[in-house]
C-alpha cells in the first residue's frame, strides 16, 4: 500500500486532527449555547439595570428566577432565546479557535507530557447588523471590543486553565479515572474561576455595547473601559462590578458543565485522545 493509501486508509481525526478538533469543539459548544442561552439574556437584563436606574426612574431588582419569568409572561417565552442564533455563529469561530489553540499551545509547543498536569434584542443576525450599522455607523459594529477582549482572556484563563488542571490533578491524586464524574468536577471548577475572573470585565462591556451613541458611532457616556470601571466604581461601589455575578456564574456553571460532557463524549466517540 502506498504512503497516499495508507494516509486516505486513517480515520479522519488521525488525518485532520486539527480541523476535526474544531468541528467537535464546535458543535459541543452550540449545543452548550442553546441549553443556557436564556441564563445568559437573563443576566444582560440584571446588568444594565444599575443604568436604567441612574438615568430615569429606579428599576425593581427582581433576581435572576423573576427577570427570566417577568420575561417570559410579558415578552413571550420566545424572547428567552432571541439574539440565540449569533451567539451559536459565535461560538463556532470563537470557541473552535480557543480550544484548538489552547490544546496546540499546551501539547506542542509547550510540551506537556501525557498524564501530566499543566496549569496554564434582534429578531436576527441580518436586523442586527443593520440595525448596528444605521444608527452606530460601520464603529458600532466595533462597540466594545477592547472589553470583549479584555473578558475573553480572563475567562479563557479561568475556564481552560482550571479545567485542565483540577482533571489532571483529580487523575494523578485520586482514585478517579477519566469519566464523567471527573469531567464534571473539573468543569464546576472551572465555571466558578472564569465567572470570578470575568464579571467585572463582562459588567463594564455590557455597559460600554449598551450606551448610547453620537452619528459617528462614538459612545456618549463612556470613553473607555477604564473610564466605565471608573464611573461605575464611583456611582455604584465596588461591589457592583459583580453585579450579575450570580446569575453569570450560573450561566457559566452549566455552559461549562454541558460543553465539556459534549465535548469529551464526541471526542470518545470519534476516535480523539481526551482532551
Amino acid at each position: 500500500m502506498s504512503p497516499a493509501e495508507e494516509e486516505r486508509s486513517l480515520p479522519l481525526p488521525e488525518r485532520w486532527p486539527r480541523a476535526s478538533k474544531f468541528a467537535l469543539s464546535a458543535c459541543a459548544a452550540a449545543v452548550a449555547e442553546l441549553v443556557t442561552f436564556p441564563l445568559d439574556l437573563t443576566k444582560t437584563r440584571l446588568q444594565i439595570q444599575g443604568e436604567a436606574a441612574v438615568a430615569g426612574p429606579a428599576v425593581p431588582y427582581r433576581g435572576m428566577l423573576r427577570t427570566a419569568a417577568g420575561i417570559a409572561q410579558e415578552e413571550g417565552l420566545r424572547k428567552l432565546w432571541q439574539g440565540a442564533t449569533p451567539a451559536v455563529y459565535r461560538h463556532i469561530v470563537y470557541t473552535g479557535v480557543r480550544m484548538v489553540t489552547y490544546e496546540h499551545l499546551r501539547d506542542s509547543v509547550l510540551g506537556r507530557v501525557e498524564g501530566e498536569s499543566f496549569p496554564l434584542w434582534f429578531r436576527g443576525v441580518h436586523h442586527a447588523f443593520l440595525k448596528i450599522l444605521s444608527e452606530g455607523g460601520v464603529r458600532g459594529l466595533w462597540a466594545g471590543w477592547v472589553p470583549n477582549v479584555q473578558r475573553a482572556a480572563l475567562v479563557n484563563m479561568g475556564d481552560l486553565t482550571t479545567y485542565d488542571s483540577v482533571k489532571h490533578f483529580l487523575l494523578l491524586n485520586t482514585t478517579l479515572v477519566d469519566n464523567s464524574v471527573t469531567h464534571s468536577l473539573s468543569s464546576a471548577c472551572s465555571g466558578l474561576v472564569a465567572a470570578v475572573l470575568g464579571t467585572p470585565a463582562d459588567v463594564v462591556k455590557t455597559r460600554i455595547m449598551n450606551q448610547p451613541r453620537d452619528k459617528q458611532g462614538k459612545g456618549l457616556l463612556y470613553k473607555s473601559s477604564m473610564d466605565c470601571l471608573i464611573q461605575t466604581v464611583q456611582g455604584e461601589g465596588f461591589l457592583s462590578l459583580y453585579k450579575g455575578f450570580i446569575p453569570t456564574w450560573m450561566r457559566m456553571a452549566p455552559w461549562s458543565l454541558v460543553f465539556w460532557l459534549t465535548y469529551e463524549q464526541i471526542r470518545k466517540m470519534c476516535g480523539v485522545s481526551s482532551f
